[in-house]
């Protein structure tokens, strides 16, 4: 692809799988920012686009009345060209018909609906698909840690709301999000002390299978983390067994979150599998929540790469703390840095990392008043 007026990503760079994808077309719709991705999902089996991908596509597209080319389930090259900012206050669906994750796909659409140079009603989501699906945050985590993240850090009101929970394979899952947008531009964070844990809260849950299922993730969970210094007086997991109207097929999981005194929100999550000891479940999130404490970092590995994007937006220096950077991270960076002027220094050691980051200071008439702060750029 040798258009002039686009900036030429290979979906092949680093991680090489989704998450390039939704963080450069996030950042296309809020620059007016033409992109093309060659080699999308390089690193997966199969490659190129599957349906949820396509659809948050089609939905960014809708945004920013994008033309977009090559979206076609197992497509491996892409076009993006924005023709306008992006249209808010208004309703949104996107549903790619399977059980795709519906917390990827918001993902890609929230950035694109945070800001307004004046003060206008919120954008309205519908996401359709899966709640709870592998390779994927759960949506209780998006729920619980990612938009509380966002909520404290940088002042942002994101509501979201479980009509129904939707699980492999037939999907069928219906989340409303509600986005009020902010004149921008957001402040920089510095995230640097975790302090000691106050409580670790937790949901345990089953759709279509016994309670007692729910039940016994969560007591090996909560013997797997006293064992690891928690005083059992301070988790609180609740076993939830889904109503049937409440959910599409049958699924199970685990989500827990530890809150601490320096105002961090860590998680560790499992979902249950066909013929796996539910106890096995259990044990697993709260192992993935006690290393994830053990780094001592200020997010755990998940919120470590799903930040990088705002704090590019961001004016100003970020600093924070990580445990061990992630190949996500390291591509969120890179992706970020191809888009704008942000500027990110990553000191990494034994334990973890501290990201520095100098962000662009957007707001919605950044583009017009200063271009140099998007100006593409080549680390």
């Amino acid at each position: 692809m040798n258009s002039g007026d686009l900036v030429e990503l290979d979906g092949s760079v680093l991680e090489g799988g989704g998450q390039l994808l939704r963080i450069a077309v996030a950042l296309s719709a809020l620059l007016t920012k033409p992109i093309a991705i060659d080699h999308i999902r390089a690193n997966r089996t199969p490659p190129g686009l599957k349906y949820q991908h396509a659809a948050g596509l089609r939905l960014a597209a809708e945004i920013c009345s994008a033309r977009l080319d090559g979206c076609d389930t197992s497509s491996s090259s892409i076009v993006f060209r924005p023709s306008t900012k992006p249209q808010l206050s208004r309703s949104y669906l996107a549903d790619p018909g399977t059980a795709g994750s519906i917390a990827l796909m918001l993902q890609l659409s929230l950035p694109c609906l945070l800001f307004s140079p004046a003060r206008v009603p919120p954008s309205e989501l519908v996401l359709r698909g899966g709640t709870n699906a592998s390779q994927a945050p759960q949506i209780d985590y998006t729920q619980h840690v990612f938009l509380p993240f966002i909520r404290k850090h940088f002042g942002l009101q994101p509501t979201l709301t479980i009509s129904k929970r939707g699980y492999y394979p037939k999907g069928g899952g219906e989340v409303h999000v509600s986005v009020p947008p902010v004149r921008g531009p957001l402040p920089s964070i510095t995230l640097t002390e975790r302090g000691a844990v106050k409580a670790i809260f937790g949901r345990s849950y089953v759709a279509g299978l016994p309670k007692s299922l729910a039940e016994s993730m969560r007591t090996a969970a909560v013997k797997v983390l006293a064992e690891s210094g928690i005083e059992v007086k301070r988790i609180t997991i609740e076993a939830v067994r889904e109503k049937p109207s409440d959910a599409v097929g049958s699924g199970s999981g685990i989500v827990l979150w530890a809150e601490t005194e320096g105002g961090c929100v860590i998680a560790g999550s499992a979902l249950g599998r066909k013929g796996t000891d539910p106890a096995r479940v259990g044990r697993e999130a709260a192992r993935e929540l006690a290393s994830n404490l053990a780094h001592g970092g200020c997010v755990d590995e998940y919120m470590q790469d799903q930040m990088i994007i705002f704090l590019a937006l961001a004016e100003g220096k970020s600093t924070v703390k990580t445990g061990p950077l992630t190949l996500h991270t390291r591509t969120a960076i890179w992706v970020a840095e191809q888009l704008s002027d942000a500027k990110f220094h990553v000191e990494e050691s034994e334990n973890g990392a501290i990201i520095e980051c100098e962000g662009v200071g957007y707001t919605p008439t950044s583009l017009d008043e200063a271009p140099n702060n998007v100006n593409a750029t080549n680390t």
